[in-house]
């Protein structure tokens, strides 16, 4: 038995839990993948890191740059570039006219994740498959890949909204409010295609850029020189990532290589680049759901039934990675009302680096 369990190890279950342990309560994070961070995510291949998610961090507010502040002191971020590319069709390459820095770990965006991690109790490779409430008035969580059970008071469900109904709408049956699963429902999301591509060190000469944007492109939205983000890199490499139609029409095909060495192949030709098209080695991943684009209008999504349960995410709100962080503030916050009110005003999740 736990206080809470935390469904989702992405930022906004990271900071949830970090707000909910220091103020006192019992906390297990259930992640069903292999590694933290949701879409802050980095891949290791062929002798080097690659970020296939989200590529940088562009704080505008407090809270953000706070944060982006501190993973500076520590190392653990710094600034990439100021500048990002635009490409309009029928036009010529231009540089950016506002320029702001864009930070970048050099680790991979995946340490961002690690360094909300201390002290949480974490249990990855676990996938809940159901949840039941039990006659002692708590969760019951079972998990696929042990056929363990975990007990929990309260529960976040940290999960793009549409994984969450497919795994909470079994509850309408035990009283869930036909209301709440509506209105998780009617959350959409914009799915992508990331390419990750590498090129032989003696290549041709590399382009002035760091990052652009595809302004107009119907297949692709933007190309990163992800190699340049490392120090020392063996060998250049790019993400390019897809347009949310290009990666709709993908969406369901088993083998995504065709779609990557299209998206090649049209980035050599919009940027007159050719040797883009011929990598040396390729892998692609498939975002289903990489962006809200029908997001939930609160910071949170709370069911009201006797034994909480709080949906939270970069889909409350759609603020990507700043949303995500006050979401999970403010799911933490009314799991704490609706269990003890323990005292949360001097409580900050940011503490886990003091």
């Amino acid at each position: 038995m736990t206080d809470i369990a935390v469904i989702g190890a992405g930022i906004a279950g990271l900071v949830c839990a970090q707000q909910l342990k220091q103020a006192g309560y019992s906390v297990v994070v259930v992640e069903k993948s292999r590694g933290l961070g949701g879409r802050l995510a980095t891949r290791r291949l062929y002798g080097t890191l690659a970020d296939h998610g989200a590529c940088y961090l562009k704080p505008k507010g407090e809270l953000l740059g706070r944060f982006v502040e501190i993973l500076c002191d520590r190392h653990i971020l710094e600034v990439w570039t100021d500048e990002v590319y635009e490409l309009t069709a029928d036009a010529p390459l231009s540089e950016p006219k506002n320029r702001s820095p864009r930070y970048v770990a050099p680790g991979g965006m995946s340490a961002i994740a690690k360094s909300l991690a201390p002290g949480l109790e974490i249990l990855l490779n676990q996938r809940v498959v159901a949840i039941t409430p039990t006659p002692e008035n708590s969760w019951r969580l079972t998990l696929e890949s042990s056929n363990e059970e975990l007990f929990a008071k309260a529960i976040v469900v940290a999960i793009p909204a549409p994984q969450a109904v497919m795994l909470l709408e079994s509850l309408g049956e035990s009283g869930l409010d036909a209301a709440f699963l509506d209105n998780l429902r009617s959350v959409e999301f914009y799915p992508s295609i990331s390419a990750i591509a590498g090129y032989p060190s003696t290549s041709q000469p590399l382009p002035q850029w760091k990052a652009l944007t595809f302004v107009d492109d119907i297949d692709l939205a933007w190309i990163g020189l992800d190699s340049s983000k490392r120090s020392n890199p063996q060998q250049p490499h790019f993400v390019v990532q897809s347009s949310a139609d290009f990666a709709q029409r993908h969406l369901e095909s088993q083998d995504l290589q065709p779609a990557g060495q299209y998206m090649l192949q049209r980035a050599a030709e919009s940027l007159s680049l050719p040797w883009l098209s011929t990598p040396e080695w390729m892998q692609v991943h498939r975002w289903r759901y990489a962006f809200p684009s029908r997001p939930w209008h609160e910071a949170f999504l709370s069911d009201g039934t006797p034994l909480p349960l709080i949906c939270c995410g970069d889909w409350c709100g759609g603020n990507l990675v700043e949303g995500a962080m006050l979401s999970g503030l403010a799911a933490a916050d009314e799991i704490n009302h609706q269990l003890h009110h323990l005292p949360l005003d001097n409580v900050n999740f940011l503490n886990v680096f003091t």
